[in-house]
């Protein structure tokens, strides 16, 4: 069988990122889907709810939360192979071939490190991980690979959703990417009345930096 991995929210400030594996044949999937990002958004949560209801097709999303994006001794890359690991383990069998989207720019390294992730999996035989090759653009190229960008996309607006949900005091949370607008008027209002950034941010990131000095120089001009 075939699964396909990607992730969503690599590059957010706010909220996690989002890895999804899909199991499926090729001819099992909606004959439109491709790559996220060229997918409206109204037909990428009907493609992963057919996906989800097809009883030949499986799923599993795996996060990776801002604390440990925040943690000093890891990287994105590292941080990717992780997400991607996790979801894959959930739906791959012994005898599986997997292609993912690579997050590194050695795509041979990528899989290297990924085969080595999944195969720590005890849900495989022996512990050995199954055939893995990554490609750089697979979410376009590859349509098993696509279906995980789809599903991912889809479960990480689902999380931003919820996220947005718990600080109704201000007026949205944006998309969480520090080129949004609205976003970065959130963090800045949000670290004006706390003098912090709110949980879900990624503190580690410039954007949360840049907010947090601002605040710090407006209260002590206001001082």
């Amino acid at each position: 069988m075939y699964v396909g991995v990607d992730e969503a929210g690599k590059g957010p400030v706010i909220g996690p990122m989002v890895a999804a594996a899909v199991r499926a044949n090729p001819d099992q999937l909606p004959a439109d889907v491709d790559d996220s990002k060229r997918v409206p958004p109204e037909r990428r949560v009907a493609i992963a709810a057919e996906l989800r209801a097809h009883d030949a097709v499986e799923l599993q999303v795996a996060t990776v939360d801002p604390p440990e994006i925040d943690a000093p001794d890891t990287d994105m890359n590292t941080l990717t192979v992780w997400g991607q690991a996790r979801a894959v383990r959930g739906v791959c069998r012994p005898g599986d071939r997997v292609v993912a989207d690579a997050g590194d720019t050695s795509e041979e390294r990528f899989a290297s490190r990924l085969a080595e992730g999944i195969g720590a999996s005890d849900a495989l035989e022996n512990g050995h991980s199954p055939d893995v090759s990554a490609a750089h653009g697979a979410d376009e190229s590859d349509p098993v690979v696509a279906a995980a960008s789809i599903v991912a996309k889809v479960a990480r607006d689902a999380r931003m959703r919820a996220i947005d949900a718990t600080y109704p005091a201000y007026d949205g949370v944006g998309s969480g990417y520090p080129s949004d607008p609205t976003t970065r008027t959130f963090l800045r209002a949000y670290a004006s009345d706390h003098g912090d950034v709110p949980a879900h941010a990624r503190r580690s990131w410039s954007t949360c930096t840049d907010v947090l000095a601002a605040a710090e120089q407006s209260a002590l001009d206001e001082f």
